[in-house]
């Protein structure tokens, strides 16, 4: 019986050693959970019983079961390690066969597929086509490295404060070469289909106690200018006369609009003088007419300073139902908002002075949306306090950045950031039932139960943290401590086989 006991103790001893020897050579592998060895005693029983003071007959190994607590989180210089701040597992996959896994060592692969270290893909929630995150569809994720499709402009928020203690401007009309003529002015960019940036400029004139005008140029012209100007410029340069110049840059306006009508009576007028003027002469008098004539909008305050609703614009709304005519640019929207109807974008061209010529790319189709319904009139200097457009020009891929919730973003060299995905999360009601494959990576069992996935920092989920890894949980102090007692109790062992070896050699060498 002496012999068995402490043959088992040897074993166990062994076995010990072996999950000892195996936390200390991972103390430094990343994701690695320290295992335990966990015994228990073994008793001889009989048919009827084990008895009233029954002996024991050695140890045995009961289970080496894995301890899931945090590791230490390591900052690193790469953006695509992750390390999970809590519980939780990433989701990978192997053609299909999933595991799970700590090691949060992830990259890209030459499709553009997050993958760990072993090329194994990260899983989460995917976008469709269009760029919207589909919350609850998992699958492979994948950063789009293509440029990003420019966006034209379709909405402008403003919030700006005018003056109420400014006049009436000494000088008018208004232009925008002349300061004197207007009382404060504003710019900002904004990008039409091809991602070409316009400059979108507001003049605001005061016309009597609460009331402005707001005249707007567009690259400093007319909405609309790029088209004559294109016209007559190329007139020009194919040797048109200057009377034909004029009647190609008016062939691209409705006979109806203003525009129209002072764009002909001020480049005839230069036709009958004397001497008359060259084909070059008119085109940039067409340009001259469009940088003279801004679109208008009028604005009214109240006694305390805040915007009313704006009035002789196209109302849609209004009955009895107009149609719009060519000159109404603004359009009244039902809830106090502008929409500028009509714009034909135009880029600067190489002449002297350079003009605005429509460049072929278009507006947004339902047009610009100008939200300015937060303006105040109070005595004080003019300011804009908040300014946004939702538009822009197309961009390279500049890096990723990935949120502690699992937004994985790719920001771009126009300054804008898209979702490409959302790493999820998995956990187990026992996570001492998954089975351990190496790597790293644990696999569903039957005693761990099905995954709950889950983005991170939802319920008892851990938060994510890019651009460090989880180090080992091995704590090697107490390891080699460990060591020592396995060590001890094989020794001890082993002495009780040699002491029951020497008892039965006794008996032996009775004669």
């Amino acid at each position: 019986m002496s012999f068995n006991i402490g043959l088992s103790g040897l074993r166990a001893a062994t076995k010990d050693l072996n999950v000892t020897g195996n936390n200390i050579a991972n103390a430094g592998t990343v994701g690695f959970k320290q295992s335990r060895a966990e015994f228990a005693d073994v008793y001889a029983s009989s048919v009827l019983g084990t008895g009233k003071n029954p002996q024991g007959s050695g140890v045995l190994l009961a289970d080496v079961s894995q301890l899931f607590n945090q590791g230490n989180i390591n900052y690193t210089q790469n953006a695509l390690d992750l390390a999970i701040n809590g519980n939780g597992f990433f989701q990978v996959s192997n053609n299909g066969a999933l595991s799970y896994t700590r090691a949060g060592y992830f990259g890209t692969d030459k499709d553009g597929f997050l993958v760990d270290n072993f090329g194994y893909n990260l899983q989460g929630y995917t976008v469709d086509a269009n760029g919207v995150l589909q919350p609850g569809v998992v699958g492979n994720l994948q950063i789009r490295t293509a440029s990003q499709d420019p966006r034209p402009t379709s909405s402008i928020e403003q919030v700006y404060n005018l003056n109420s203690t400014n006049t009436v401007p000494v000088n008018a009309p208004f232009r925008a070469d002349d300061p004197t003529t207007y009382n404060s002015s504003t710019s900002l960019n904004i990008y039409d289909s091809q991602g070409n940036a316009h400059v979108f400029t507001q003049y605001f004139v005061k016309t009597g106690p609460n009331n402005w005008t707001m005249n707007v140029l567009i690259d400093g012209a007319h909405p609309l200018a790029g088209a004559p100007n294109l016209a007559a410029t190329t007139a020009a340069a194919g040797g048109a006369t200057p009377a034909a110049v004029l009647a190609a840059a008016l062939g691209t306006l409705d006979p109806a609009s203003d525009f129209y009508a002072d764009m002909n009576t001020q480049v005839s007028a230069l036709l009958a003088s004397a001497p008359p003027p060259s084909a070059a002469d008119v085109a940039a008098a067409v340009a001259r007419v469009g940088a003279q004539s801004p679109i208008s909008a009028n604005l009214a305050f109240d006694a305390v300073g805040r915007l009313q609703p704006i009035t002789g614009v196209y109302d849609p709304n209004a009955v009895p139902a107009t149609p719009p005519d060519a000159n109404d640019f603004w359009q009244l929207n039902a809830d106090g908002t502008l929409n500028l109807r009509q714009w034909t974008p135009a880029n600067l061209n190489n002449g002297t002075p350079a003009v605005p010529v429509a460049n072929g790319a278009n507006a947004n189709v339902e047009g610009v949306n100008l939200d300015m319904r937060n303006a105040t009139q109070f005595a004080s200097a003019f300011a804009v306090n908040r300014v946004s457009q939702d538009g822009y020009t197309t961009g390279e891929l500049a890096g990723l950045e990935i949120a502690e919730t699992g937004e994985v973003f790719a920001r771009y060299t126009n300054g804008q950031s898209m979702i490409q995905g959302q790493i999820i999360l998995a956990n187990f009601a026992n996570v001492q039932g998954l089975t351990p494959v190496g790597k790293t990576q644990w696999v569903q069992s039957f005693e761990s139960g099905e995954p709950v996935r889950n983005p991170p920092a939802t319920g008892t989920l851990g938060a994510l943290q890019a651009g460090a890894l989880e180090d080992s949980n091995v704590e090697l102090s107490d390891q080699l401590v460990n060591l020592i007692v396995a060590q001890r109790n094989y020794q001890a062992n082993a002495k009780t086989i040699e002491t029951e070896s020497a008892v039965t050699q006794t008996i032996l060498n009775i004669r």
